[in-house]
């Protein structure tokens, strides 16, 4: 058996094309969760946030200035995302209780 078999055994064995695949669906439903969270979620939210720019919002402590507004938009995309995995794990995979193994 020469390189080329041992690398497709290597492929076959470690299940690298269906991690690629994965891994780009994921970046696709990650780019989805972002339009979603920027174009929907934050113009409901941002009435809310003084100045209404919720990208640019900032706090002010003396010379400390913490983008506090851009943050929510990352935390609001991690909080979906981490919630459809949840949704994956628990249903596409059939689990009754999503426990450590």
């Amino acid at each position: 058996m020469g390189l080329l078999g041992e690398f497709k055994d290597f492929l076959k064995e470690y299940k690298v094309i269906g991690l690629a695949i994965a891994l780009i669906i994921g970046l696709a439903a990650t780019a989805f969760v972002k339009a979603l969270v920027d174009d929907i979620v934050m113009p409901i939210i941002t009435p809310f946030i003084p100045g209404g720019a919720w990208q640019t919002a900032t706090f002010t402590l003396g010379k400390i200035v913490i983008s506090w507004g851009h943050f929510l938009g990352a935390l609001i995309n991690f909080i979906v995302i981490a919630f459809v995995v949840f949704l994956i794990a628990k249903y596409a995979l059939k689990e009754e209780k999503v426990t450590k193994k």
